[in-house]
């Protein structure tokens, strides 16, 4: 007797016999027996044109007749599963590129990867195949941040080549597995290639770099990741180079990532690149390098572009008709494609893939939740400890915490992010360490504003508690069922960095609706803020107050209530939206001016005051609606600390105080005045969940402080060539020639650590060998703490490049009082240089300078000399 199964999520067809259990299936390509690359031509064979065409973007339909579900290429996982409910959110990448810890990378990408199998798996078995739940995720972010005021820089792993290689091959393989047959996810290296800002232009923006800075500084991380990570996908960036739109690049496509590193996997475009194109837009500049979309799409997918998100590759069934592509040219990247998701298993029964035994309980584990503890303790840096005020004694009495950022948990969660059931806010972090000591809390100032609105929002109730009850609709009607129903005591939303509104809801054309009563604490003039863009209402007592329609980026709209104290009202807000980046902001409060003066007046009896500041996600990243001032669409147009925010830390000093300065950021900031009159600077980054207690660890000595920064921190954009200027020139600690603020590499302890008794294991060597550095590390303090050795090289062969360059480094834990021996290996690969002539790499003979110490500044590092020949 036979028994028939059918398994939906493949199509397979197995026929059990109750003595053989041999497998029987009904198509070729479903015999995980079979080779791949067989398996893939059989199902290529059963594919039609149209199906051939929708498997070539992101969101590929269902094939129902081969029992192929749909699936959605587009997945995140910048620092975390992102986007699709609940994940471990550990910190930005820039925070993590700050600790100089691979190995610690790696081990959070391994969780990270392990938390999306489990999501993934249960997602199939509920035959949930939308966006953000597969298995492709558009990760790591190797960009150089060669300018501090790129607003997606917090993506990356910071300015320096190699410092982004190792961290990248870290991310690459903690994701991918090392799984014979499967790859536990994919990863992508992106955005292919010369991409670090500005935000604004960046669909008709052509980066021009020379030959050496290409090679150099640009393409070192993706070719690492190719040819030692093995990444499975690339993606192609938005800008143009050489005239030529990134994904329709000969020379970086094919020349380059094809032919010149034997590239095997997938392209991919980032999204919307090729409607750049041939999209003509008044509103979006755009590269118009093509007419039409036929030949935009050909073009594409013929260097190599396997894969669209976006839908411009629907026009290849024109293309084809007219004969500009044919089928079989398809077929080249349905293979690369199809591929790629039969080594994920996707297409093989479960029990064969032990990546499927991951179990959901992984998700926000609390092992998950200690490792994102310890990456944001290793990756805040102590920029500045006057006469060692810190650590802070726990006995104290009075603290008073004021800033914008203290009491902020989303700001920690940065962008591509995901949704952790609790975040440690750093003011929760505070009052938790010390639980005996008064701590006193005031917002003093928002982030960029010359005025507070009195936020009333903790008086807005619904019927299942303090907030708004959310309702979500994948239209812009109201249509139907809700795909998201939930509660908001925020109504803070962004699309912009593509971060849905809630789980489930699309990035465009959906619609939201939240409901509550606001109860008015006190008789006075209420202000109801409503901003966004395309559609939103308000209602107060069911009566229509605000309308808006067709609205663009940060569209305001505020209405005046007078408010009667104890009466209560209705309040509704829809949300309408149909193309672009959604944005969304409600507040309802009093408006009173920024009054540093008084708010210093209410802490001056503390004993130290804690100002939590800086920036947010909110002000900079991907392409965003922002208009303020020292902003623009995600980026900077400086890099000073908001006005308002100088003023309030000005204020706060005049009280005679100990004041300790939290800095959130993503980036580099001009810390001058902060530099010189606080006495103490911690720089949290965007830190995650824990990023609260992390901070309090370092505050009260329970944590050595041990990042050191990924960026050079200028003392202002002064220090920077033109934002648009690609050439290295004057950029970053390689080829500055001025003092910085802080150096690259720089990063303070609760000890002091002293290198001595270095020797290489030669003096010379021939161009092909290696050489070993050894030196020792003594903790001269009297705690324990983690110090990154850092190894340099200085090249006066070739004078044309970088003065000096990061080869090699080393975190080591070291007891007080210890002392720990250190070997690093130097092979010939850190003694390259750029020939301008062949526009290739060589190890020229002569002397080098082999640097080695705890910062890239030169007082920081000692010097000893190799001969090569």
């Amino acid at each position: 007797m036979k028994i028939k199964h059918l398994v939906a999520a493949t199509g397979l067809l197995l026929l059990s016999a109750s003595c053989t259990k041999k497998a029987v299936y009904e198509y070729p390509f479903q015999n995980p027996e079979l080779p791949i690359d067989e398996r893939v031509d059989d199902l290529l064979n059963r594919l039609t044109v149209e199906e051939k065409v929708g498997q070539m973007m992101n969101n590929t339909p269902a094939i129902e007749r081969l029992g192929i579900p749909e699936y959605d290429w587009w997945n995140e996982a910048l620092h975390g599963v992102a986007r699709a409910g609940q994940a471990t959110v550990f910190p930005q990448a820039i925070a993590m590129a700050a600790t100089f810890d691979d190995e610690a990378l790696y081990k959070t990408f391994t969780m990270v990867s392990d938390e999306a199998r489990a999501k993934f798996h249960a997602y199939q078995k509920n035959k949930e195949y939308d966006r953000y739940k597969g298995l492709t995720f558009w990760t790591p972010n190797v960009n150089i941040f060669r300018d501090p005021r790129w607003g997606r820089g917090m993506e990356t792993y910071g300015e320096d080549p190699y410092l982004t290689t190792q961290m990248g091959i870290a991310v690459v393989k903690g994701l991918q597995g090392d799984n014979e047959k499967y790859f536990k996810t994919h990863a992508c290296a992106k955005h292919y290639a010369i991409h670090s800002g500005p935000e604004w232009n960046r669909h008709e923006f052509e980066a021009e770099v020379s030959p050496r800075d290409l090679w150099e500084t640009y393409l070192p991380a993706f070719e690492a990741l190719v040819k030692i990570g093995n990444v499975q996908e690339v993606m192609c960036a938005y800008n143009r180079y050489d005239g030529q739109p990134c994904c329709g690049s000969d020379r970086l496509l094919i020349d380059i990532l094809r032919n010149g590193w034997n590239y095997k996997g997938i392209i991919l475009s980032d999204c919307g690149a090729i409607n750049d194109f041939w999209v003509k837009d008044e509103k979006i500049p755009r590269h118009e390098t093509h007419p039409d979309a036929e030949s935009a799409s050909t073009d594409a997918v013929l260097k190599g572009t396997d894969l669209e998100c976006g839908n411009s590759y629907k026009a290849l069934l024109k293309a084809i008709e007219v004969g500009k592509i044919t089928e079989k040219e398809l077929d080249v990247s349905l293979r690369r494609l199809l591929k790629g998701r039969f080594k994920l298993g996707m297409f093989d029964p479960e029990e064969l893939n032990p990546y499927t035994q991951i179990p959901h309980s992984v998700v926000e584990s609390p092992k998950h939740v200690a490792q994102a503890l310890e990456m944001a303790q290793k990756s805040m840096v102590l920029l500045k400890n006057k006469n060692n005020i810190l650590p802070l004694n726990k006995s104290i009495q009075k603290i008073a915490v004021v800033g914008p950022n203290a009491a902020d948990s989303t700001m920690l969660w940065a962008n591509y992010n995901g949704y952790p059931t609790h975040t440690v806010t750093i003011l929760e972090g505070i009052q938790k360490k010390v639980p005996n000591t008064k701590v006193i809390y005031e917002l003093g100032c928002n982030h960029a504003s010359d005025f507070v609105i009195k936020d009333l929002g903790n008086h807005i109730s619904s019927i299942s508690g303090q907030g708004f009850t959310s309702e979500f609709y994948n239209n812009t009607d109201f249509e139907g069922e809700p795909v998201h129903k939930g509660r908001a005591i925020h109504l803070h939303y962004t699309t912009g960095g593509n971060t849905q509104f809630a789980p489930n809801v699309n990035l465009t054309y959906f619609s939201a609706r939240f409901t509550g009563v606001f109860e008015a604490p006190t008789t006075e003039e209420v202000e109801f803020k409503l901003s966004g863009n395309d559609g939103f209402r308000l209602f107060i007592n069911e009566e229509k107050v605000i309308e808006v329609w067709g609205t663009e980026y940060g569209t305001e709209r505020t209405y005046k209530l007078q408010a009667k104290q104890g009466k209560k009202y209705p309040i509704k807000i829809e949300y309408m939206q149909r193309k672009g980046s959604a944005d969304l902001n409600f507040l309802v409060g009093t408006r009173q001016p920024v009054d540093c003066n008084a708010t210093a007046a209410k802490v001056k009896e503390a004993d130290v005051i804690v100002y939590v500041g800086g920036i947010s996600p909110r002000l900079e990243g991907e392409e965003m609606p922002v208009n303020v001032e020292g902003f623009k669409k995600g980026d900077r147009t400086n890099i000073e600390i908001p006005k308002v925010q100088k003023e309030m830390i000005k204020a706060l000093k005049a009280t005679g105080k100990p004041i300790i300065y939290i800095l959130c950021t993503g980036s580099a900031l001009a810390l001058n005045w902060e530099e010189t009159n606080t006495d103490a600077i911690l720089n949290a980054w965007y830190g995650g969940q824990e990023a609260g207690t992390a901070v309090a660890d370092i505050l009260f000595g329970d944590y050595n402080p041990s990042g050191r920064l990924p960026i050079t921190f200028y003392k202002s954009v002064e220090q920077l060539p033109n934002f648009e200027d690609y050439s290295m020139k004057g950029r970053t600690y390689r080829y500055m020639t001025e003092k910085p603020l802080y150096p690259f590499g720089y990063g303070l302890s609760y000890t002091h650590f002293t290198y001595q008794n270095a020797k290489l294991s030669a003096s010379t060597i021939t161009k092909e060998q290696s050489v070993t550095l050894t030196f020792d590390i003594t903790n001269t303090g009297n705690r324990d703490g983690d110090e990154v050795a850092q190894i340099y090289i200085k090249n006066p062969n070739d004078p044309k490049g970088p003065i000096k360059a990061l080869k090699a480094y080393k975190r080591i834990q070291v007891k007080a009082g210890n002392t720990e021996r250190v070997n690093i290996e130097l092979t010939s690969k850190a003694f390259f240089s750029f020939n301008d002539n062949t526009q290739s790499f060589e190890v020229r003979p002569g002397k080098y300078q082999i640097l080695y110490g705890s910062s890239s500044d030169d007082k920081d590092l000692q010097t000893i000399q190799l001969e090569i020949k």
